[in-house]
């Protein structure tokens, strides 16, 4: 449970805490009076860190969340939006791989960048499951495939979406259509009493995004997340914790290629109203 401490010989009563607050806890009675929480705001309180972030001269902060630890936003770091704009357009979903692994510090990292994507309510509930053997990648591929065999007999109609025939055809061919060679796998997971898929989904997207800034390829894998889904052997497999599921997995290694260029996309459909 948090509190609210306010340096009073620093807080210049701008009330800009007050009117980010997400859930309006933070009270200013009168002008020129310091912030302060009602009745009641500890257990209101969703511990979004809004007033600690904005709050100008460092006067405010929670008890659950020391000034001490909240990076300052470096200005020089700041980018333009036409570097913001290259960087988004040029990202690539990466489907071959160098053999060389991608070191265990950076992938931390990657998960480390993940860990601040926005979640409903704050609630941040994704966990993380980063496979870092090649060869238990493979068994898991095998595993989708293996799966997806038994689909094709089991439920034709579910098998034809997948193109389940032509995966097992690359496969048995010597084509690795599942994982293409990646050396990591990293999935988020979440309980699943809860409604985590869209928080899940924006943590990847920003692993992902993390990751092409740092030179690593990622790219969703997408027939390894169907198996977890559908396939309760899959699923056991991974080991998660007995009330989670996997709710989206992605693929990561270093790009065996450079990309030169922005391919195009089809115009955007909008509606103005």
């Amino acid at each position: 449970m948090a509190s609210l401490i306010v340096d009073e010989q620093k807080c210049n009563k701008c009330g800009m805490c007050a009117a980010e607050c997400v859930v309006c806890i933070i009270q200013i009675a009168e002008k020129e009076t310091l912030p302060s929480w009602g009745d009641g705001a500890q257990d209101q309180c969703i511990n979004c860190g809004h007033c600690v972030a904005v709050c100008p001269t460092g006067a405010l902060e929670l008890s659950t969340m020391p000034l001490e630890k909240c990076v300052p936003i470096t200005k020089d770091l700041k980018t333009t939006p036409e570097q913001i704009e290259q960087f988004l357009k040029s990202r690539r979903s990466i489907r071959a791989c160098k053999e060389k692994p991608v070191e265990h510090e950076k992938l931390a990292k990657l998960i480390d960048i993940a860990r601040y994507a926005p979640s409903g309510h704050n609630q941040q509930p994704v966990q993380w499951l980063a496979i870092e053997k090649r060869e238990d990648v493979q068994r898991l591929a095998q595993m989708t495939i293996d799966w997806v065999r038994e689909l094709i007999q089991k439920d034709p109609a579910f098998a034809e979406m997948l193109q389940a025939e032509a995966l097992v055809l690359g496969w048995d061919f010597g084509i690795d259509v599942i994982t293409h060679g990646a050396p990591h796998l990293v999935f988020a997971h979440a309980q699943k009493d809860s409604a985590p898929l869209g928080d899940c989904h924006i943590a990847l997207t920003y692993l992902e995004l993390a990751a092409h800034s740092m030179g690593i390829g990622a790219c969703w894998a997408g027939f390894i997340q169907v198996a977890a889904t559908y396939d309760p052997a899959f699923a056991q497999a991974l080991q998660l914790p007995e009330d989670h599921a996997s709710f989206g997995a992605m693929m990561i290694g270093y790009p065996k290629y450079k990309f030169s260029h922005i391919p195009t996309r089809n115009d955007a459909q909008i509606i103005w109203r």
